[in-house]
Protein backbone atom coordinates (compact mmCIF):
# COMPACT_ATOMS: atom_id res chain seq x y z
CA UNK A 1 0.00 0.00 0.00
CA UNK A 2 2.82 2.37 0.86
CA UNK A 3 4.47 1.62 -2.49
CA UNK A 4 1.25 2.33 -4.38
CA UNK A 5 0.85 5.64 -2.57
CA UNK A 6 4.44 6.60 -3.35
CA UNK A 7 3.90 5.72 -6.97
CA UNK A 8 0.68 7.76 -7.08
CA UNK A 9 2.33 10.78 -5.45
CA UNK A 10 5.28 10.48 -7.82
CA UNK A 11 2.98 10.56 -10.81
CA UNK A 12 1.22 13.66 -9.49
CA UNK A 13 4.56 15.44 -8.93
CA UNK A 14 5.77 14.49 -12.40
CA UNK A 15 2.61 15.90 -13.97
CA UNK A 16 3.09 19.18 -12.05
CA UNK A 17 6.73 19.32 -13.15
CA UNK A 18 5.70 18.75 -16.77
CA UNK A 19 3.14 21.53 -16.53
CA UNK A 20 5.74 23.89 -15.02
CA UNK A 21 8.28 23.18 -17.77
CA UNK A 22 5.73 23.72 -20.53
CA UNK A 23 6.19 20.19 -22.01
CA UNK A 24 3.40 19.42 -24.56
CA UNK A 25 1.61 16.10 -24.77
CA UNK A 26 3.84 13.44 -26.32
CA UNK A 27 2.04 12.38 -29.48
CA UNK A 28 4.81 12.66 -32.10
CA UNK A 29 5.92 9.04 -32.58
CA UNK A 30 6.08 5.65 -30.97
CA UNK A 31 9.74 6.08 -30.07
CA UNK A 32 9.00 8.92 -27.63
CA UNK A 33 6.25 6.93 -25.96
CA UNK A 34 8.60 4.00 -25.47
CA UNK A 35 11.21 6.28 -23.91
CA UNK A 36 8.65 7.76 -21.49
CA UNK A 37 7.46 4.30 -20.62
CA UNK A 38 11.01 3.20 -19.88
CA UNK A 39 11.52 6.31 -17.71
CA UNK A 40 8.36 5.55 -15.76
CA UNK A 41 9.32 1.92 -15.24
CA UNK A 42 12.82 2.86 -14.14
CA UNK A 43 11.39 5.33 -11.62
CA UNK A 44 9.16 2.62 -10.07
CA UNK A 45 11.94 0.02 -9.69
CA UNK A 46 12.92 -0.31 -6.05
CA UNK A 47 16.34 -1.72 -6.68
CA UNK A 48 18.90 0.82 -5.49
CA UNK A 49 21.74 -0.67 -7.56
CA UNK A 50 19.79 -0.13 -10.77
CA UNK A 51 19.12 3.47 -9.75
CA UNK A 52 22.83 3.98 -9.15
CA UNK A 53 24.02 2.46 -12.40
CA UNK A 54 21.43 3.79 -14.87
CA UNK A 55 22.13 7.59 -14.67
CA UNK A 56 25.78 7.43 -15.85
CA UNK A 57 24.84 5.11 -18.72
CA UNK A 58 21.93 7.30 -19.77
CA UNK A 59 24.04 10.43 -19.35
CA UNK A 60 26.79 8.99 -21.55
CA UNK A 61 24.27 8.07 -24.22
CA UNK A 62 22.87 11.59 -24.14
CA UNK A 63 26.36 13.05 -24.53
CA UNK A 64 27.07 10.78 -27.47
CA UNK A 65 23.82 11.78 -29.12
CA UNK A 66 24.59 15.45 -28.60
CA UNK A 67 28.12 15.09 -29.96
CA UNK A 68 26.81 13.15 -32.96
CA UNK A 69 24.20 15.85 -33.64
CA UNK A 70 26.85 18.59 -33.49
CA UNK A 71 29.02 16.64 -35.91
CA UNK A 72 26.08 16.25 -38.28
CA UNK A 73 25.39 19.97 -38.18
CA UNK A 74 29.07 20.67 -38.84
CA UNK A 75 29.04 18.30 -41.84
CA UNK A 76 25.89 19.93 -43.17
CA UNK A 77 27.46 23.37 -42.84
CA UNK A 78 30.49 22.13 -44.76
CA UNK A 79 28.22 20.78 -47.50
CA UNK A 80 26.42 24.10 -47.68
CA UNK A 81 29.75 25.95 -47.98
CA UNK A 82 30.90 23.64 -50.77
CA UNK A 83 27.57 24.04 -52.57
CA UNK A 84 27.78 27.85 -52.38
CA UNK A 85 31.34 27.74 -53.74
CA UNK A 86 30.25 25.49 -56.63
CA UNK A 87 27.43 27.88 -57.49
CA UNK A 88 29.80 30.85 -57.52
CA UNK A 89 32.41 28.99 -59.58
CA UNK A 90 29.81 27.78 -62.09
CA UNK A 91 28.43 31.26 -62.68
CA UNK A 92 31.94 32.70 -63.02
CA UNK A 93 32.98 30.02 -65.55
CA UNK A 94 29.81 30.60 -67.54
CA UNK A 95 30.55 34.33 -67.80
CA UNK A 96 34.14 33.66 -68.88
CA UNK A 97 33.05 31.20 -71.57
CA UNK A 98 30.60 33.73 -72.94
CA UNK A 99 33.38 36.31 -73.24
CA UNK A 100 35.94 33.92 -74.77
CA UNK A 101 34.44 31.56 -77.38
CA UNK A 102 36.47 28.61 -78.57
CA UNK A 103 37.65 28.47 -82.17
CA UNK A 104 36.42 25.33 -83.92
CA UNK A 105 38.41 24.20 -86.99
CA UNK A 106 37.05 21.57 -89.37
CA UNK A 107 38.15 20.35 -92.80
CA UNK A 108 35.77 19.71 -95.67
CA UNK A 109 37.04 17.49 -98.48
CA UNK A 110 36.01 18.35 -102.05
CA UNK A 111 36.74 16.95 -105.48
CA UNK A 112 36.30 20.19 -107.42
CA UNK A 113 36.75 23.74 -106.21
CA UNK A 114 34.93 26.79 -107.48
CA UNK A 115 37.35 28.35 -109.91
CA UNK A 116 39.07 31.21 -108.06
CA UNK A 117 39.78 34.54 -109.64
CA UNK A 118 43.40 35.60 -110.15
CA UNK A 119 43.78 39.35 -110.53
CA UNK A 120 47.16 40.24 -112.09
CA UNK A 121 48.59 43.75 -112.34
CA UNK A 122 51.27 43.40 -115.02
CA UNK A 123 51.80 47.11 -115.65
CA UNK A 124 53.92 47.37 -118.79
CA UNK A 125 54.47 43.60 -118.94
CA UNK A 126 52.59 41.61 -121.58
CA UNK A 127 51.00 38.19 -121.29
CA UNK A 128 52.73 35.72 -123.60
CA UNK A 129 50.83 32.51 -122.83
CA UNK A 130 48.41 30.98 -120.36
CA UNK A 131 47.58 27.26 -120.18
CA UNK A 132 45.91 24.75 -117.91
CA UNK A 133 47.87 21.57 -117.20
CA UNK A 134 46.91 18.37 -115.36
CA UNK A 135 48.75 16.03 -113.02
CA UNK A 136 51.35 18.64 -112.14
CA UNK A 137 53.10 18.26 -115.51
CA UNK A 138 54.49 21.35 -117.24
CA UNK A 139 56.08 20.56 -120.63
CA UNK A 140 59.32 22.28 -121.68
CA UNK A 141 58.94 25.85 -122.88
CA UNK A 142 58.75 26.43 -126.62
CA UNK A 143 60.10 29.72 -127.89
CA UNK A 144 60.38 31.45 -124.51
CA UNK A 145 59.94 35.19 -124.79
CA UNK A 146 57.65 34.88 -127.81
CA UNK A 147 53.84 34.94 -127.80
CA UNK A 148 52.22 31.51 -127.41
CA UNK A 149 48.82 29.94 -126.85
CA UNK A 150 46.34 31.50 -124.49
CA UNK A 151 43.84 28.83 -123.38
CA UNK A 152 42.71 30.58 -120.21
CA UNK A 153 39.52 32.53 -119.60
CA UNK A 154 40.69 36.10 -119.09
CA UNK A 155 39.19 39.53 -118.90
CA UNK A 156 40.69 43.01 -118.56
CA UNK A 157 39.23 45.68 -116.33
CA UNK A 158 40.24 49.18 -115.26
CA UNK A 159 39.23 50.71 -111.96
CA UNK A 160 40.34 53.41 -109.54
CA UNK A 161 42.51 52.43 -106.58
CA UNK A 162 40.15 52.27 -103.55
CA UNK A 163 42.86 53.56 -101.20
CA UNK A 164 44.06 56.64 -103.13
CA UNK A 165 41.00 57.39 -105.31
CA UNK A 166 43.39 58.83 -107.88
CA UNK A 167 45.45 56.02 -109.42
CA UNK A 168 43.93 54.04 -112.27
CA UNK A 169 44.72 50.33 -112.02
CA UNK A 170 44.74 47.91 -114.97
CA UNK A 171 43.89 44.35 -113.92
CA UNK A 172 43.98 41.13 -115.88
CA UNK A 173 41.48 38.65 -114.38
CA UNK A 174 42.27 34.98 -115.02
CA UNK A 175 40.12 31.98 -114.15
CA UNK A 176 42.01 29.72 -111.74
CA UNK A 177 42.22 25.91 -111.50
CA UNK A 178 39.24 23.78 -110.42
CA UNK A 179 39.94 20.03 -110.51
CA UNK A 180 42.01 19.32 -107.42
CA UNK A 181 41.97 15.53 -107.93
CA UNK A 182 43.73 15.83 -111.26
CA UNK A 183 46.06 18.46 -109.80
CA UNK A 184 44.99 21.04 -112.33
CA UNK A 185 47.22 24.10 -112.50
CA UNK A 186 47.45 27.37 -114.42
CA UNK A 187 50.78 28.36 -115.97
CA UNK A 188 51.29 31.98 -117.06
CA UNK A 189 54.19 33.60 -118.86
CA UNK A 190 54.91 37.34 -119.16
CA UNK A 191 57.66 39.44 -120.63
CA UNK A 192 58.72 43.00 -119.95
CA UNK A 193 60.91 45.19 -122.11
CA UNK A 194 64.09 46.64 -120.65
CA UNK A 195 63.30 49.35 -118.10
CA UNK A 196 65.25 51.70 -115.87
CA UNK A 197 64.13 49.85 -112.73
CA UNK A 198 66.61 47.76 -110.77
CA UNK A 199 63.92 45.25 -109.74
CA UNK A 200 60.82 44.10 -111.57
CA UNK A 201 57.79 42.29 -110.15
CA UNK A 202 54.12 41.72 -110.93
CA UNK A 203 51.44 42.10 -108.26
CA UNK A 204 48.51 39.72 -107.94
CA UNK A 205 45.65 38.92 -105.59
CA UNK A 206 43.23 36.03 -105.26
CA UNK A 207 39.46 36.06 -104.71
CA UNK A 208 37.19 33.12 -104.08
CA UNK A 209 35.02 32.84 -107.20
CA UNK A 210 35.60 33.86 -110.80
CA UNK A 211 31.90 33.22 -111.57
CA UNK A 212 30.87 35.81 -109.00
CA UNK A 213 33.06 38.30 -110.83
CA UNK A 214 31.38 37.51 -114.15
CA UNK A 215 27.88 37.73 -112.63
CA UNK A 216 28.58 40.98 -110.82
CA UNK A 217 26.62 43.91 -112.33
CA UNK A 218 29.35 46.36 -111.27
CA UNK A 219 32.71 44.72 -111.87
CA UNK A 220 34.60 47.89 -110.97
CA UNK A 221 33.02 47.97 -107.52
CA UNK A 222 33.60 44.22 -107.19
CA UNK A 223 37.34 44.59 -107.79
CA UNK A 224 37.59 47.55 -105.44
CA UNK A 225 35.96 45.47 -102.68
CA UNK A 226 38.32 42.57 -103.39
CA UNK A 227 41.38 44.78 -103.16
CA UNK A 228 40.09 46.23 -99.89
CA UNK A 229 39.42 42.76 -98.40
CA UNK A 230 42.26 40.55 -99.66
CA UNK A 231 46.03 40.79 -99.45
CA UNK A 232 48.20 41.14 -102.53
CA UNK A 233 51.47 39.33 -103.34
CA UNK A 234 54.24 39.59 -105.92
CA UNK A 235 56.24 37.32 -108.18
CA UNK A 236 59.49 38.53 -109.67
CA UNK A 237 61.12 38.20 -113.07
CA UNK A 238 63.76 35.62 -114.00
CA UNK A 239 62.19 32.93 -111.77
CA UNK A 240 59.42 30.40 -111.86
CA UNK A 241 57.17 31.07 -108.88
CA UNK A 242 54.99 28.14 -107.80
CA UNK A 243 51.95 29.20 -105.76
CA UNK A 244 49.99 26.50 -103.89
CA UNK A 245 46.69 27.83 -102.61
CA UNK A 246 44.48 26.73 -99.73
CA UNK A 247 41.06 28.08 -98.89
CA UNK A 248 39.92 29.15 -95.40
CA UNK A 249 36.28 29.96 -94.67
CA UNK A 250 35.52 31.79 -91.42
CA UNK A 251 32.02 32.12 -89.94
CA UNK A 252 31.63 35.32 -87.96
CA UNK A 253 29.52 35.75 -84.81
CA UNK A 254 26.73 37.45 -86.79
CA UNK A 255 26.53 34.47 -89.20
CA UNK A 256 28.36 36.09 -92.12
CA UNK A 257 31.14 34.20 -93.90
CA UNK A 258 34.50 35.48 -95.05
CA UNK A 259 36.97 33.71 -97.33
CA UNK A 260 40.72 33.91 -97.11
CA UNK A 261 43.46 32.39 -99.22
CA UNK A 262 46.58 30.96 -97.69
CA UNK A 263 49.45 30.09 -99.96
CA UNK A 264 52.81 28.42 -100.02
CA UNK A 265 55.29 29.85 -102.49
CA UNK A 266 58.41 28.24 -103.89
CA UNK A 267 60.79 29.98 -106.31
CA UNK A 268 63.03 28.25 -108.88
CA UNK A 269 65.66 30.03 -110.96
CA UNK A 270 65.02 30.11 -114.70
CA UNK A 271 67.98 29.20 -116.92
CA UNK A 272 67.76 31.68 -119.77
CA UNK A 273 69.17 30.10 -122.95
CA UNK A 274 68.26 32.97 -125.24
CA UNK A 275 70.85 34.93 -127.14
CA UNK A 276 72.32 38.08 -125.59
CA UNK A 277 70.24 40.30 -127.87
CA UNK A 278 67.00 38.70 -126.65
CA UNK A 279 67.87 38.80 -122.96
CA UNK A 280 66.89 42.45 -122.78
CA UNK A 281 63.29 41.35 -122.16
CA UNK A 282 62.58 40.24 -118.60
CA UNK A 283 60.60 37.00 -118.40
CA UNK A 284 58.07 36.12 -115.66
CA UNK A 285 56.70 32.63 -114.93
CA UNK A 286 54.05 31.80 -112.34
CA UNK A 287 52.09 28.63 -111.56
CA UNK A 288 48.84 28.53 -109.56
CA UNK A 289 47.72 25.20 -108.06
CA UNK A 290 45.52 24.00 -105.19
CA UNK A 291 47.51 22.67 -102.27
CA UNK A 292 45.08 19.91 -101.18
CA UNK A 293 41.38 18.98 -101.50
CA UNK A 294 40.48 20.27 -98.03
CA UNK A 295 38.66 23.51 -97.27
CA UNK A 296 39.40 24.74 -93.78
CA UNK A 297 36.30 26.01 -92.00
CA UNK A 298 36.71 28.12 -88.86
CA UNK A 299 33.84 28.95 -86.52
CA UNK A 300 33.68 30.48 -83.05
CA UNK A 301 31.77 28.22 -80.65
CA UNK A 302 30.58 29.18 -77.17
CA UNK A 303 31.18 26.13 -75.00
CA UNK A 304 29.00 27.47 -72.16
CA UNK A 305 25.76 25.49 -72.17
CA UNK A 306 23.01 27.26 -70.21
CA UNK A 307 20.99 24.04 -69.77
CA UNK A 308 23.86 22.17 -68.15
CA UNK A 309 24.48 25.12 -65.84
CA UNK A 310 20.79 25.23 -64.87
CA UNK A 311 20.81 21.49 -64.14
CA UNK A 312 23.93 21.86 -61.99
CA UNK A 313 22.43 24.78 -60.06
CA UNK A 314 19.22 22.81 -59.47
CA UNK A 315 21.26 19.94 -58.04
CA UNK A 316 23.22 22.31 -55.82
CA UNK A 317 20.07 24.00 -54.52
CA UNK A 318 18.54 20.60 -53.83
CA UNK A 319 21.59 19.70 -51.74
CA UNK A 320 21.28 23.00 -49.87
CA UNK A 321 17.60 22.36 -49.17
CA UNK A 322 18.23 18.84 -47.90
CA UNK A 323 21.14 20.03 -45.77
CA UNK A 324 18.98 22.73 -44.20
CA UNK A 325 16.23 20.21 -43.59
CA UNK A 326 18.63 17.75 -41.93
CA UNK A 327 20.14 20.51 -39.80
CA UNK A 328 16.66 21.58 -38.71
CA UNK A 329 15.74 18.04 -37.71
CA UNK A 330 19.01 17.64 -35.82
CA UNK A 331 18.41 20.83 -33.85
CA UNK A 332 14.88 19.68 -32.99
CA UNK A 333 16.27 16.33 -31.92
CA UNK A 334 18.83 17.99 -29.63
CA UNK A 335 16.14 20.18 -28.05
CA UNK A 336 13.92 17.14 -27.51
CA UNK A 337 16.75 15.18 -25.89
CA UNK A 338 17.56 18.14 -23.67
CA UNK A 339 13.96 18.42 -22.50
CA UNK A 340 13.82 14.70 -21.76
CA UNK A 341 17.01 14.95 -19.75
CA UNK A 342 15.61 17.84 -17.70
CA UNK A 343 12.37 15.98 -17.20
CA UNK A 344 14.15 12.85 -16.01
CA UNK A 345 16.37 14.84 -13.68
CA UNK A 346 13.33 16.51 -12.12
CA UNK A 347 11.70 13.13 -11.62
CA UNK A 348 14.81 11.76 -9.91
CA UNK A 349 14.97 14.76 -7.55
CA UNK A 350 11.33 14.36 -6.66
CA UNK A 351 11.80 10.66 -6.08
CA UNK A 352 14.80 11.26 -3.81
CA UNK A 353 12.88 13.88 -1.88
Amino acid sequence: MIRKELSRSYQELSEETDAGLGEPAITEDMDEEDVDQEDAESSVLPDSETDRNSPPIRFSRTCLKNVFSVLLIFVYLMLMGVAVFIVYQTITDFKEKLKHPVMSVSYKEVNVYDAPGIALYPGNAQLLSCKHHLYDHIPPLENPGLPGENKCVTQKINYIDPFTNQTMKNALIVQGPRDVRKRELVFLQFHLNETKQDFSAIDYLLFSSYQNFLKSPNKTKFMQDCESSFSSWKFSGGFRTWVKMSLVKTTEEDGSESVEFRQETSVVNYIDRRSSTEKGDQLFFVVFEWKDPYIQEIQDIITANPWSMIALLCGVFLVLFKAADFAKLSVKWMIKIRKRHLKKRARELNHMS
